[in-house]
């Protein structure tokens, strides 16, 4: 069993410590007093967003909950919840917003007690609102939510900080929309006055600048 103490000092990147798997990990997991966690290859790291990175992320969540509940889909919104990597028994992240789906929920073996996605058709959206670890949006969890197949993904970097092989040169505010064709990510760019084309969520009618005006 890992103590508070040990998953600090994992936090820290000494030396000689154990990393950790994913049960330990949901073994150990606090309450949201502690803060939110993710794995990063058998590390804890604590995620610990500014309050404009969880202005735009609540308003975003709260858009998608009034468009699920008008179109009475069969989707929600959990309060928090881990993706597990594919791939590895040492990694598990947590979006920004995930939107899933009800009816996919009885295929997830680790959902009902450890709040945890195993399989990507369990999630009809991922987004990442980017901070200065901006990297881990556009390089590892892309990757990770390909690889395991859900469906849409949105980068959503409210002040430009992404490499310029993603955003361009200049960099700009912009919203990347990922969406999973025959197993790879396509993407559209979105700036300014676009209103955000989404495959699952067509009405949404959200342009770029009303999501970036609640960060500012």
């Amino acid at each position: 069993m890992f103590s508070q103490e040990t998953v600090n000092t994992n936090i820290t990147e000494e030396k000689n410590v154990p990393l950790m798997t994913l049960d330990e990990f949901l073994d150990w997991y606090p309450d949201g007093y502690y803060g939110r966690f993710e794995l990063h290859n058998g590390v804890v790291i604590q995620v610990q967003p500014t309050g404009t990175h969880e202005q735009v992320a609540g308003f975003l969540a709260s858009k998608l909950s009034v468009y699920i509940e008008r179109l009475n889909l069969p989707f929600f919104i959990p309060r928090q919840g881990l993706i597990k990597a594919i791939d590895s028994d040492k990694s598990a992240y947590i979006p920004d917003v995930m939107v899933l789906d009800y009816n996919a929920l009885e295929n997830e073996s680790l959902w009902k007690k450890r709040s945890t996605i195993t399989q990507g058709k369990s999630i009809k959206l991922a987004v990442e609102v980017v901070s200065t670890n901006w990297q881990d949006d556009y390089l590892m969890k892309l990757g990770e939510y390909e690889k395991l197949g859900i469906g849409e993904y949105w980068i959503v970097d409210y002040l430009g900080l992404g490499g310029r092989r993603y955003i361009g040169n200049p960099k700009q505010p912009t919203i990347l929309v990922y969406h999973l064709v025959e197993g790879e990510y396509t993407v559209n760019l979105f700036r300014g006055e676009d209103v955000v084309g989404s495959p699952t969520f067509p009405e949404l009618n959200l342009t770029v600048q009303q999501i970036f005006a609640v960060g500012q």
